[in-house]
């Protein structure tokens, strides 16, 4: 009877470990800014919305600069806006509604 040897054996497993590992790693490191981006593109949409709903077009786009994007599209709705702002390569949608109160002057809440 021939005996064998299993010396050696753990080297592949360790390769592969380590293949798998770095492939992890650049994916994470590729995702990660697009996510980033993504939240960024919200806050840009969110911020363009609500002034285009009060300034119109020119609001829109200049709070969505402010905040790292460009407006792609704005269109006005009855009563309110919906932008669409990018970031990069993401781009975000938001709507927003003007609304006006008006209050009689010496009146209190």
């Amino acid at each position: 009877m021939q005996m064998t040897s299993e010396r050696g054996q753990a080297v592949p497993w360790l390769l592969l470990i380590v293949l798998v590992a770095m492939g992890l790693v650049a994916f994470a490191a590729r995702l990660g800014p697009t996510v980033d981006d993504a939240a960024q593109a919200r806050t840009a949409a969110d911020a363009a919305a609500l002034a285009g709903a009060v300034e119109g077009r020119a609001g829109a786009a200049d709070l969505a600069a402010a905040n790292g994007g460009s407006l792609v599209a704005f269109h006005r709705r009855p009563g309110g806006v919906e932008v669409v702002v990018q970031v990069g390569d993401v781009r975000a949608r938001a709507e927003a509604v003007a609304v006006s109160s008006w209050q009689h002057v010496g009146e209190t809440d």
